[in-house]
């Protein structure tokens, strides 16, 4: 994973620097310039102006348009807190005013040329992302030695455009990372010839009468995501026509359901509760029971996760869960919404619990009780739609009937989740049901980068 470091934790790591700042600012200023100039396609007859703060961000921008200057651009430098409100006759903005422990407001000259952002755009907090004041939207961002976690979150995906990460020679080592494909391919467990399908078996306990599509989408996410057999049980239904024939369909009462599937675990590599499955009072009891004495690695999503808000009480030591919830969830399993630090929020929760958390988002983050954190960002917008996230209990499922540890299962079916819908052709339109079909491109996609 590519290291996420804090705003306090990057000022740790700037602290222990093993040179100069001046050496570290001449590298950044480099990186800087000639990021500008991929951007401006050359230098000739070119003209840029650079925003320049007092702070090492500035710093980094004076650099930057020394080095330009000296390529034979038209060069000005403005000082951060005397900005005039329009920028114009120019070809490109350098955004060098404030880094990311800006604390405030900044108010950004309009400009309609393409802006170049210093570390993070100026205005855009380096730990939640959230704007304040109006910055300016950069084409592109170079940021330094890591990620920031206002480049994942809030508003600074859109504000940022394109990332590059630069290595100006700090050691940025976080127990927060951001997923690639190369991390799917290295935690990837392939198949071996003795395998058969109760070595992959998943249990999938979703759905109640009215309610069976998101059982349905789970055991599909499930199939698609290399589970050798996958059962599904409906309480109180006994079939539904668009369960896929592989999947193999048992019935369950609609009450004490838990004695049943407790008794048929011991065949089963993993289990998946909670999607679509209703929230009576005996439904929870079902759901509190299986989820405090299940022997096999569990997913628990959907209605599982409200019905587990009336208890408290930590998962006992060794035990494999995994808890998916969105922010709604969330609210209900811990008394209060995520807020802005979402990092915070999931290992606040995953350390309560005593359970890998999967904290849903237009960006994802995972975390495990020891405080390690995956941040996924594959996805985009058109995953925000119905039933997604029935797929992705049931693809978590499948990894960890695999074999897959709770952490690495979550994170990897957060990031083949959201790799999966770059391969639905159309800006739109994208179902929950289109999804299961398009999970085994994106295991290709990530198996042919390798680890």
């Amino acid at each position: 994973m590519e290291p996420i470091v804090t705003p306090e934790e990057m000022a740790a790591v700037d602290r222990a620097a093993p040179e100069p700042t001046d050496v570290l600012v001449a590298r950044a200023g480099a990186a800087v310039a000639a990021a500008a100039l991929r951007l401006l396609g050359g230098a000739y007859g070119r003209r840029v102006v650079v925003m320049c703060g007092k702070g090492n961000n500035g710093a980094d921008g004076r650099v930057a348009a020394r080095l330009l200057t000296r390529r034979g651009l038209h060069v000005v430098e403005l000082a951060a807190e005397a900005l005039p409100s329009r920028l114009e006759g120019v070809d490109l903005v350098i955004d060098a005013a404030y880094g990311t422990g800006f604390r405030g407001t900044f108010h950004a000259p309009a400009t309609e040329v393409p802006v170049l952002a210093v570390d993070i755009p100026s205005g855009i907090d380096g730990l939640t992302g959230l704007a304040g004041g109006s910055p300016l939207s950069a084409a592109r961002t170079v940021t330094f030695a890591a990620w920031k976690p206002g480049l994942l979150f809030g508003d600074g995906p859109n504000a940022a455009g394109r990332v590059d990460v630069v290595d100006i020679g700090l050691a940025a080592r976080s127990n927060a990372g951001r997923v690639v494909d190369s991390d799917v391919a290295r935690w990837w467990m392939p198949t071996n010839r003795e395998i058969h399908k109760w070595r992959r078996a998943c249990w999938v306990v979703a759905g109640s009468p009215g309610m069976t599509g998101a059982a349905v989408l789970s055991s599909r996410g499930a199939g698609r995501t290399g589970a050798g057999y996958v059962r599904l049980s409906m309480p109180g239904v006994s079939a539904d026509s668009r369960v896929p024939a592989e999947v193999v369909v048992t019935s369950l009462p609609m009450v004490g359901w838990d004695r049943t599937v407790l008794e048929g675990l011991g065949r089963f590599a993993s289990a998946v509760v909670g999607p679509g499955l209703g929230r009576e009072a005996a439904t929870c009891d079902a759901v509190l029971s299986l989820a405090r004495s299940c022997p096999v690695p569990l997913v628990i999503d959907g209605d599982g996760l409200w019905c587990l808000a009336s208890d408290d009480r930590p998962f006992g030591a060794g035990r494999s869960v995994v808890l998916s919830p969105h922010d709604g969830e969330f609210t209900q399993l811990s008394g209060h919404p995520p807020g802005d630090d979402r990092i915070a929020a999931a290992r606040d929760l995953a350390a309560r619990r005593r359970a890998v958390v999967l904290l849903k988002g237009p960006t994802t983050v995972v975390s495990d009780p020891s405080g390690r954190v995956a941040v996924v960002t594959s996805g985009d917008a058109r995953l925000a739609t119905a039933g997604t996230g029935d797929v992705l209990s049931g693809m978590i499922g499948a990894l960890l009937a695999g074999g897959m540890a709770p952490f690495e299962a979550a994170v990897v079916a957060a990031h083949l989740h959201g790799r999966a819908a770059h391969h639905f052709a159309a800006p739109t339109g994208l179902v929950a049901g289109d999804l299961p079909d398009l999970i085994p491109y994106a295991v290709a996609d990530c198996l042919a980068v390798g680890p």
